[in-house]
């Protein structure tokens, strides 16, 4: 048994492997998944000295705990939280030294929905289509962690970052959305378009790594006939038949029948990875097709 592991003590509400992810097989039917706030996970890979494409935990809400069996070193990220090691509390946001068999607990986000954990040498579960991350779409990678889950390290090949804290970007008041109008905008009434780019939305507690639901006026349709199915990429805006505006995210299908009014670009959407419920969103139109 190698001492290079990590036990899973408390698995939280939802705590999954993510890393970078694996675009390029949409194709196949396989969404690209990957951690939702990818600077977030990036940047408590750096603390710690992994590479780029480490996997790390995605913890939602309530965080998550966990024993490593050797000494490792750990940085938690993205949504702050209260972060304990043998029960004394340690700093977030900046690299901790845990001892092996010490209890590092990620405490519920004080504000924000995911946290991210990071361990010096990766969490290394055997790669599916080249990547670590839980797929929770198509079901491709580890399941969501559950209580009595063992993880594999990897070994670390760095050392880790010499800083107190990192800045990171506070979860959003209210979260902007610029967006490109299409390619389905015209199947939408002028009023519709309009209301869309201009009237005030909310984050619905529906939201999940498929994608971000929202609250809010109903879009009408100006052309109510099937639309055949048809491909969808990170960051579309989707309108289901109530009218609400769907924010495709990383776990998202490949193909969808609803029309696509818009489309997020991709550097807001970490902030949307981190917009709890009742969030007010705002889509901004920046250029139409």
């Amino acid at each position: 048994m190698t001492d290079r592991a990590l036990a899973v003590v408390r698995a939280g509400a939802l705590t999954t492997v993510q890393d970078l992810g694996r675009p390029g097989h949409a194709h196949l039917g396989v969404p690209r998944s990957g951690a939702l706030d990818g600077p977030a996970a990036a940047l408590v890979n750096r603390l710690v000295g992994n590479a780029p494409e480490a996997a790390v935990l995605e913890a939602t809400l309530n965080g998550c705990a966990v024993r490593p069996r050797s000494a490792v070193t750990v940085a938690v990220g993205g949504a702050p939280c209260r972060v304990t090691v043998a029960g004394h509390p340690v700093a977030w946001g900046a690299p901790v030294r845990v001892p092996a068999g010490a209890l590092l607990d990620v405490g519920p986000a004080v504000c924000g929905v995911r946290s991210y954990v990071a361990v010096s040498g990766g969490i290394a579960v055997e790669p599916v289509l080249g990547s670590r991350s839980t797929d929770l779409l198509s079901g491709l990678g580890p399941p969501p962690l559950a209580d009595g889950t063992v993880l594999p390290l990897g070994r670390p090949t760095r050392l880790h970052a010499r800083v107190d804290v990192a800045p990171q970007p506070a979860p959003p008041a209210e979260l902007v959305l610029r967006v490109t109008l299409g390619p389905r905008d015209d199947w939408f009434t002028p009023e519709a378009v309009d209301a869309f780019t201009s009237r005030a939305y909310s984050v619905s507690p529906a939201s999940n790594r498929i994608g971000l639901r929202t609250e809010g006026p109903a879009l009408e349709r100006a052309l109510t006939h099937e639309l055949p199915s048809e491909g969808m990429v990170l960051g579309a805006v989707q309108v289901p038949p109530d009218g609400r505006p769907v924010v495709f995210l990383a776990d998202h299908p490949t193909t969808g029948g609803y029309p696509v009014i818009a489309v997020v670009r991709a550097a807001d959407l970490p902030a949307a990875a981190q917009a709890v419920p009742g969030t007010p969103v705002r889509f901004l139109a920046i250029r139409r097709r």
